[in-house]
């Protein structure tokens, strides 16, 4: 596995590289709450390890008119950007959550890419009002 914080594929596609800082954060802080609260320091660990799971086999792929979700090679979800009314990083100092609303939905999704380059192909992809 590769550290790049971006791979270029055929016709303008990027697919962003993974970020383990928030489940490592999570589980890093879980370990002093061990002593305070076990079952409060258990969940919090569990959830990191989730998002570090998650942050293994999910890939988000930017394409020319869409945002697609990948699990491994599988694409699961594809997000046209022209259903897209509104998108907001909360948090840019410390990425932790990315939202983004279409015209039937709103859908939040933990910052497990590079959020630079997330942040930039969205500006490029959807310059919608923030």
């Amino acid at each position: 596995m590769t550290t790049a914080t971006s791979s270029r594929l055929p016709a303008q596609t990027v697919e962003l590289a993974p970020s383990y800082t928030l489940p490592l954060v999570l589980v890093f802080a879980a370990l002093p709450l061990l002593l305070v609260q076990l079952w409060v320091a258990s969940v919090i660990a569990i959830f990191g390890l989730f998002l570090m799971f998650q942050a293994l086999t999910i890939r988000l792929r930017f394409t020319e008119t869409a945002l697609d979700v990948y699990r491994s090679e599988k694409l699961i979800r594809s997000f046209p950007y022209q259903e897209w009314q509104n998108w907001r990083i909360f948090w840019p100092a410390v990425p932790i959550l990315f939202y983004f609303k279409e015209v039937k939905s709103i859908h939040f999704l933990p910052v497990l890419f590079d959020p630079k380059m997330l942040q930039t192909c969205l500006e490029e992809r959807c310059p919608v009002n923030q």
